[in-house]
């Protein structure tokens, strides 16, 4: 079996762009993660594209084969659907086709534009993760799917409002640097305490942004990086997927996502690693109780315990595992398609030194990236390690 080399990386900035194309967007990303790669089209063997509410932003399915065109790329592509996580799902795919010796360089990202069509559109179209039938049609929205497990967790383990505004504070703090970032500003605890509610216990500085990116890796075979001479100092070394059920009320436990233990156990056997052996991590923080409940379900803290890792320093940059260096998607923005793949761009960057928080983690070897669709029913988890 290969090992998978990650060989170049591009992002667009995060934010709010209505006047321009997914292509476009796409297009940036995957030129600029080529360029990093130094790899021409002509030797790609395949694009893999996340994207998840093409159809209602823009009108427009069927894009696997516009992600290859604007790239100039002449090679089978293929979009994945995967609500949040759908460019974490086509980077499980990209790994395994490289794995099996079906590809030896592949193109893999996602974009998402959703600013133009305004928050009440986005919200709507968000929505569609959830189970129409049976959560959608009750007034269900993703602000308030996650309030409901966020009191859950409250009533299983204690915790409060406050320390989840740490959270928020946190990767605030770890976004100021970073170029890429849709919100390069710093909040207060009070400031997050005293934003509007958006579904009680979360208010408006609990939540991620609405935001138009995207982001794109160049993947290549161990033979391809060593035959060709290509620099790619990073590998990755596992990759998980998990699936829960989709509605709520059909799962056993409001407190707990399943779906990440699933995949952490299978992305940490490939690997060969145990959590304690995680230097830094990406997860996905929709909301600020999202980073919690990730942080337990990848092992890295004790079901009840990592409610307070912001608020005592752990999770921060200077702390013993920092968490969300990129801002997360919290302050780093959170264009779905785009966001899964985005991870894996961030900490690539980490673990080999220009990222501009490299600096907190420069004796990090190993790290993970994980993204969760819905309310985390689809999940994957990778690990990343420094290439010795």
């Amino acid at each position: 079996m290969s090992s998978v080399r990650v060989a170049g990386v591009g992002l667009t900035p995060f934010g709010e762009h209505p006047n321009r194309t997914t292509r476009d967007l796409f297009a940036e990303a995957g030129v600029a993660a080529m360029a990093d790669a130094g790899v021409d089209a002509e030797v790609i063997d395949a694009v893999y594209f996340g994207n998840f509410v093409g159809e209602l932003a823009d009108a427009q399915g069927h894009q696997g084969p516009i992600a290859a065109e604007c790239l100039g790329v002449d090679a089978p592509a293929t979009r994945f659907e995967s609500a949040c996580a759908s460019s974490g799902v086509a980077v499980r795919h990209a790994v395994r086709a490289i794995e099996s010796g079906d590809a030896d360089v592949v193109v893999v990202g996602g974009a998402e534009r959703m600013t133009h069509a305004g928050t009440d559109a986005a919200t709507g179209m968000l929505a569609t993760a959830a189970d129409a039938l049976y959560e959608v049609s009750a007034g269900m929205t993703f602000p308030g799917a996650y309030a409901l497990m966020t009191d859950a967790y409250f009533d299983a383990y204690g915790g409060s409002r406050r320390d989840l505004a740490h959270v928020a504070v946190k990767n605030h703090e770890h976004a100021l640097e970073n170029e890429h970032a849709q919100f390069q500003f710093s909040v207060s605890v009070d400031d997050v305490l005293d934003a509007p509610t958006v579904a009680s216990p979360l208010g408006l500085l609990d939540a991620c942004p609405v935001t138009d990116g995207a982001s794109a890796l160049v993947l290549v075979s161990e033979t391809v990086a060593r035959e060709a001479d290509v620099t790619a100092p990073v590998e990755v070394t596992g990759s998980g997927q998990g699936t829960d059920k989709i509605a709520l009320q059909d799962r056993e436990s409001l407190s707990r996502t399943p779906a990440t233990e699933t995949a952490a156990t299978e992305a940490y056997e490939a690997a060969g690693i145990t959590p304690a052996d995680v230097d830094v991590v990406e997860v996905h923080d929709c909301f600020t109780s999202a980073e919690v409940f990730a942080l337990e379900a990848l092992g890295l803290f004790e079901a009840g315990e990592a409610i307070t890792a912001a608020r005592d320093g752990t999770t921060r940059r200077d702390g013993d595992l920092p968490v969300n260096l990129s801002g997360g998607l919290k302050a780093k923005g959170h264009p779905v398609g785009a966001t899964g793949a985005s991870q894996l761009v961030e900490m690539t960057r980490l673990l080999r030194g220009d990222h501009p928080n490299s600096e907190y983690v420069a004796d990090a070897t190993t790290g993970i990236t994980h993204s969760a669709g819905g309310t985390v029913a689809s999940t994957t988890v990778h690990v990343l390690e420094e290439c010795t």
